[in-house]
């Protein structure tokens, strides 16, 4: 099999079956890693059936970016393409050098790979965090009788499977018996190299104004992320008498955001707990900038991109050892990482930060240095 560098002019398709930024980190990964790519000089394809939040450029094309494949929307119940569908998919992949995969149970992603294979087309599977323990412990038959029907032989014939850090190799490698690479998600620092400043964020949330201190939640609002756990964390607060506005940004599904709402009127805690919804551009990068401590009390991540996003801003991130990359965050100097992921935990975390404001700079600083 020939084999090309990355920037020799090498076609790489990356398949994601929709490219939506409410659905998290994967969707950003793919989008910063396509980028790179093509900046790099290969030529690079986006195949996917929604294309909502590709970047306008591409769509046109032109030297240096992607070019993006919309495929048909799945006809069959459970995301699954037609036959009379597979022809799109074939010419998707079409004269690819390597066809990225990208996530482990979207049932389109084995049809993608048994493609790949029928053309004799290298393909890599990036499971993004989908083999954890954790992850795996959820709807755990369901999932053992995926790999049983489509898994295991998608990640069997792969020319390697990725995974982005040792500790989620070492989880994956339980399901599979293959070759593994392990480098990190690639991270665009353009929009962090010059921060923008607190106003952005102030002025399109003014609560923010008050000047309070700021302990900021921003990822996909999902149960395994426990933004629930920073709102029990400001009831705490509250009650040891420590001033400290909480903000949650993101969106999910309707029934979680529900919950939350329903928990901060239960708490009494609407004067200093806000859910801000999505938040994107530079009001993102300025709304990391004005937190004081950025907390993702999560069950698992295999990377945590919002957590770099942070530390990029100088800002000290709380976290759990369900992030995969815990111990290379630990090393930075910026991060505090908590044994439990409760309220509890999450409070005391936060309150031996802001009362030490010169260890807090301090982290920002180290936070900052290591995401650069």
């Amino acid at each position: 099999m020939r084999v090309k560098c990355v920037g020799s002019g090498m076609r790489v398709v990356h398949y994601l079956d929709r490219v939506r930024l409410e659905l998290g980190g994967v969707v950003r990964a793919v989008l910063d890693l396509a980028g790179a790519l093509a900046r790099a000089g290969d030529d690079v394809v986006v195949a996917t059936f929604d294309a909502t939040d590709v970047p306008d450029a591409w769509r046109a094309g032109g030297t240096g970016l992607p070019r993006v494949a919309t495929l048909p929307t799945p006809a069959l119940p459970g995301a699954w393409f037609a036959r009379s569908q597979r022809g799109a998919l074939r010419e998707a992949v079409a004269g690819a050098d390597v066809v990225h995969v990208h996530a482990m149970w979207t049932p389109s992603n084995a049809q993608v790979a048994a493609v790949a294979r029928s053309m004799e087309i290298p393909y890599v599977l990036t499971p993004h965090g989908m083999l954890d323990d954790w992850s795996m412990a959820q709807r755990r038959a369901k999932k053992v009788l995926y790999l049983a029907l489509a898994g295991r032989k998608m990640l069997r014939h792969a020319a390697a499977v990725h995974c982005t850090a040792s500790a989620e190799a070492q989880q994956a490698g339980r399901w599979f018996n293959n070759r593994t690479e392990v480098a990190p998600v690639l991270f665009d620092l353009g929009p962090y190299r010059t921060l923008p400043g607190a106003g952005a964020s102030e002025r399109a949330f003014p609560m923010l104004e008050r000047g309070a201190p700021v302990a900021l939640f921003l990822s996909r609002l999902h149960e395994k992320k426990r933004p629930q756990a920073l709102i029990e964390a400001a009831s705490v607060l509250r009650d040891r008498g420590v001033d400290v506005m909480v903000a949650i940004a993101g969106s999910g599904e309707p029934a979680l955001e529900a919950s939350l709402r329903g928990l901060v009127e239960r708490f009494g805690l609407a004067d200093r707990v806000f859910l801000l919804g999505m938040v994107r551009g530079e009001e993102k990068v300025s709304l990391l900038e004005r937190a004081d401590v950025f907390v993702l009390p999560t069950s698992q991540e295999n990377f945590g991109i919002a957590l770099v996003e942070a530390m990029a801003c100088a800002t000290p991130v709380v976290t759990t050892k369900g992030v995969d990359i815990w111990p290379e965050l630990a090393e930075s100097g910026g991060a505090t990482i908590i044994e439990r992921a409760d309220g509890a935990a999450v409070a005391g975390a936060i309150e031996g930060l802001l009362r030490d404001g010169a260890r807090l700079r301090a982290m920002g600083d180290a936070a900052r240095a290591w995401a650069l």
